[in-house]
């Protein structure tokens, strides 16, 4: 006796390849995972495999469609751990219930799409307008009892220019640098030398900052000399003339 189309039924899935035999014995080792199968692509195969045939195998027909029902049954338990142990706990009697609940409840899942689907034929060349309907009831609009004195009082209040915000303490002033070159002047009048930092010590960053340009505006006209021990050290001023006898004495050494 030759073997069923179902025995020797060849499948080329993304996840197996090989007879639907070999297929079935891994599902139920669990080594094979029922989420992976392709079941439409089984059931496309084996519908190529009758049509091949002269004559319709009833048997053939009836052992696949057992098969496949188990093959659903597993891949249905494996989308849906947590509902496949409520139904094993279940009594016979209790499993029914809720199985022909389940199955009353798609049946009216699936009228409703077949409903949609009809609306959707029939109404596909219709286009609505967005806004409210011509004929629709227009409301009047009823405002409630104003006071002319309260909203005069109110527009008088908005005309009132605001007062004007001072910004003073925003403002950056700088201090003359001829304050600063008339100061280092008179002080090189009385010394002959005398530390910038100790001059500026006290004053802002601003007015040091003026300083030193004061300082830099009499050294590039020649009325002093600047001396620095090492980076970083006190600014020494001297006066230009100083400067010329020690670099004389120097050179006379």
């Amino acid at each position: 006796m030759s073997p069923t189309p179902v025995r020797e039924l060849e499948l080329e899935l993304d996840a197996f390849e090989g007879p639907f035999d070999l297929l079935l014995t891994l599902l139920l080792k669990d080594e094979l995972s029922p989420s992976e199968i392709d079941v439409a692509a089984i059931v496309l195969a084996f519908v190529e495999r009758m049509a091949e045939r002269d004559e319709l195998d009833l048997e053939a027909c009836g052992e696949f469609l057992v098969l496949v029902s188990a093959l659903l049954e597993l891949k249905a338990r494996a989308l849906f751990p947590d509902e496949a142990a409520e139904l094993d706990e279940l009594e016979p009697e209790e499993a029914a219930e809720e199985l022909a609940r389940r199955l009353a409840e798609y049946r009216r899942m699936k009228e409703a799409a077949a409903w949609l689907l009809e609306r959707l034929g029939s109404e596909q060349d219709r286009f609505f307008r967005l806004g409210p309907a011509p004929l629709a009831p227009r409301t009047e609009r009823r405002l409630a009892a104003q006071d002319p004195h309260a909203l005069g009082e109110a527009l008088r209040a908005l005309a009132v220019p605001p007062p004007t915000v001072s910004l003073g303490h925003m403002a950056l002033r700088f201090p003359p640098v001829s304050q600063f070159l008339e100061r280092f002047r008179a002080l090189l009048t009385r010394r002959r030398v005398f530390d910038f930092d100790t001059e500026v010590q006290g004053l802002s960053r601003v007015e040091q900052a003026v300083a030193l340009l004061a300082l830099l505006e009499l050294r590039k006209s020649g009325e002093v000399a600047l001396g620095q021990a090492h980076a970083f050290a006190p600014i020494r001023v001297l006066r230009a003339d100083d400067e010329r006898i020690h670099a004389w004495k120097a050179r006379s050494a």
